[in-house]
């Protein structure tokens, strides 16, 4: 009896340390936030807006947490998100967060990964970079768009890398393909119709340094 009694006891523990709620910790404040900026930069790139997201959504999870009153949480929120502003804007003067470089590394790594170049201009806007960076980092450059289309069409096996000669039907499925990625009619049949060795040839040097 009391052996079943200590199980029900131990089994209600559980369920309660289970239903407990995370501490919320101290207040987001300005070094909590740079500390937590640098933690996140020592294991991704962002841009500034990015930052910000990254550092607005633990404000946000430290006040679903906490216990007090609204108008108390509601201060430190306001409190926190001005804090996020003045840690990112302090990391940009800094250099440490360099929304140009970014928008020109990420760009590069999206074109030799098979990303067209109106896939990689929404990407870095999606990211909060400035359409003036987005233009600068994403030029209308004729041979990496072709290169980026052939990376493409080599991780969905199609055209050059194509097991076997397709029929009408299977050929305009491959251009619908690429228009889908957001590749030109124009640059999609290039790629599409080039051969394997040149194929492979303009993606490795597209990746060279």
């Amino acid at each position: 009896m009391h052996k079943v009694a200590r199980v029900r006891m131990s089994g209600m523990a559980g369920r309660d340390r289970n239903d407990r709620k995370p501490q919320a910790g101290p207040a987001p404040t300005e070094p909590i936030l740079r500390e937590a900026a640098l933690t996140h930069l020592a294991r991704f790139g962002t841009t500034r807006a990015g930052l910000i997201r990254v550092l607005d959504r633990r404000v946000d999870r430290w006040a679903q947490r906490v216990e007090a009153d609204p108008e108390t949480v509601s201060a430190q929120v306001s409190l926190g998100r001005a804090a996020a502003r003045v840690v990112a804007d302090k990391l940009v003067e800094a250099g440490t967060v360099d929304d140009a470089a970014y928008a020109a590394s990420r760009a590069r790594n999206l074109a030799r990964a098979g990303r067209s170049r109106l896939a990689v201009k929404a990407h870095l806007q999606a990211r909060g970079v400035a359409s003036e960076l987005v233009r600068e980092a994403v030029p209308d450059d004729p041979d990496t768009e072709l290169a980026a289309a052939l990376a493409f069409a080599r991780r969905r096996r199609i055209g050059p890398f194509r097991r076997e000669e397709p029929d009408q039907a299977a050929a305009l499925k491959e251009l619908g393909t690429m228009a889908r990625a957001g590749y030109s009619r124009e640059v999609a049949n290039t790629a599409l119709r080039m051969d394997a060795e040149e194929a492979t040839d303009r993606i490795n040097r597209a990746r060279q340094p």
